[in-house]
């Protein structure tokens, strides 16, 4: 997994590579002391991962991850900072995690970890908890709704919320993305950075009017986008059904 390190402070930075160093599967890519530079070595080295520092002189680390994420391929994104005051903005600009400053390596694995499943690189992980949740809750007009795990379909997700598309319609959640995924990562696969679906309704791949890669589900008409990123991991489950 390709790694670019985001730090405005050298000696940040040359901790955080020599963690890195003795992470197998990790390669260090490169290195950038501020916002502007980080956005050419994104283009320059293609990285799958971000460790990113947020307050930096100029374009500071909130401005990349928002610009980064209009990006079919963006990276995934980890913030590291001092400050734990930016954790809420962190995950609104769909960070994967967020560490705190002086970075430890067991907090630094778990992140990594969960940046291996962003990118496609783990197709199946564990069930975290055995007790994992039956049903979602949603509320609705005022009304708490139950909807049933199995029911659903895809979870997609839009600024601050997930929608659940389910076999009854569609609601909105607080979860977010990445905990449905850690909780529910034996029952739906990452197709596209905003988007789980249902591992037993995929049905086959195809192309958009643009010639992008989608999946269309079975029982439903719609085709959703699959980031090439992902693609090989959901052509894989495809074939093997």
């Amino acid at each position: 997994m390709r790694v670019l390190v985001v730090d405005d402070e050298p000696l940040a930075r040359a901790r955080l590579v020599k963690m890195l160093a003795d992470i197998g599967g990790i390669e260090v890519v490169g290195e950038a002391g501020d916002g502007s530079s980080a956005m050419s070595a994104v283009d320059l080295h293609a990285p799958d991962v971000l460790l990113l520092d947020i307050r930096m002189p100029g374009v500071d680390g909130m401005e990349v991850a928002k610009r980064l994420s209009t990006r079919e391929d963006a990276p995934a994104i980890i913030f590291c900072t001092a400050y734990d005051q930016h954790a809420l903005a962190a995950f609104e600009a769909k960070a994967i995690d967020y560490l705190l400053k002086p970075v430890r390596r067991e907090r630094l694995l778990d992140a990594l970890e969960r940046a291996r499943r962003y990118t496609g690189e783990i197709a199946a992980p564990p069930p975290a908890d055995k007790s994992q949740r039956t049903h979602l809750c949603a509320r609705v007009r005022g009304d708490m709704k139950m909807v049933p795990i199995t029911s659903v379909a895809y979870f997609l997700a839009d600024a601050k919320y997930v929608e659940v598309h389910y076999d009854g319609g569609d609601v909105l959640i607080e979860d977010s993305l990445v905990t449905l995924e850690e909780e529910f990562g034996d029952r739906f696969v990452r197709i596209h950075r905003n988007c789980l679906v249902a591992r037993d309704r995929l049905d086959s791949l195809g192309k958009s009017s643009n010639g992008e890669p989608t999946v269309r589900l079975r029982g439903r008409g719609e085709a959703l986008e699959v980031s090439r990123r992902n693609l090989a991991q959901v052509r894989k489950l495809i074939r093997g059904k």
